[in-house]
């Protein structure tokens, strides 16, 4: 009986999470029809599930006019450059929805409170921040700041799974690892982030992400709720018959298939 139940509960999430696609995709062709710019920041704890909200909302949409935008650590030279400057490239243009998985924030969280970046350095973009998310919005591009929330002994189970699993292990970093014992610093520092650079027209969302699947369904669907213009949809295709017999793949030299694995 139990597993039915999870098998029932995985179903409906299944179909919350479709139907919910479906909706992006109207709300993407909204976007392109009218050329607006989103741009759409996820910050949060290691292992909240950045990346799996990202996914989702990603993989049904049309990668021309979608970007997921994860930068590694800044270079020497970008390390000698105006802060932003690296991440500014990468912001949407007309019909574009860009999603960052951690962004410029990384100076307010893991920068700060690991030590990667001077008092100095996290004093200036405190101050600047605002200043830089209001040039952006008074421009025209839509941004949007969620940050995902995870107790830490739910993160401890996840970095537990993925300590055990060979295929997820990659997402374990020796910083990952150094963090786990900052918790509650990262908690200070994400309440002064919150306090300093939360706006009306850059605002940020807590989501808790405690339970995975229902907070990519939350993010979302409050994601949808942030922008409510929808192009209808599309009208099913009816695909005109092919003249004559469907052709086959065809070479002239069989040198070039690989052999059958399966």
């Amino acid at each position: 009986m139990e597993k039915q139940s999870k098998k029932d509960k995985k179903k409906k999430y299944a179909r919350e999470l479709e139907d919910l696609q479906q909706q992006l995709v109207e709300l993407q062709r909204s976007i392109i029809a009218t050329g607006k710019r989103v741009a759409v920041i996820f910050e949060g704890r290691d292992a909240a599930g950045k990346g799996g909200v990202i996914k989702a909302i990603d993989e049904r949409l049309n990668t021309r006019y979608t970007h997921v935008v994860a930068l590694p650590k800044p270079s020497e030279r970008e390390a000698t450059q105006w802060y932003f400057q690296r991440y500014v490239e990468h912001l949407p243009a007309a019909g574009e929805l860009v999603l960052f998985d951690r962004s410029w924030y990384n100076r307010a969280g893991v920068e700060h409170v690991m030590g990667f970046c001077s008092e100095a350095q996290y004093r200036r973009f405190m101050a600047d921040c605002p200043t830089f998310e209001k040039l952006l919005t008074d421009d025209g591009l839509i941004l949007l700041k969620y940050w995902l929330a995870v107790d830490q002994e739910q993160q401890e189970e996840r970095f537990g799974e993925r300590a055990a699993d060979p295929l997820k292990r990659w997402k374990i970093s020796p910083i990952d690892i150094k963090a786990r014992e900052q918790y509650a610093e990262y908690g200070k520092a994400r309440d002064a982030m919150l306090k300093a650079t939360h706006s009306e027209r850059a605002p940020w969302f807590v989501v808790d992400f405690n339970d995975q699947k229902r907070g990519r369904l939350n993010l979302i669907a409050h994601l949808l709720s942030q922008l409510p213009e929808r192009a209808p949809p599309d009208k099913p295709l009816k695909l005109p018959k092919l003249k004559g017999k469907p052709g086959r793949e065809r070479l002239a030299d069989s040198h070039f298939w690989i052999p059958e694995a399966f």
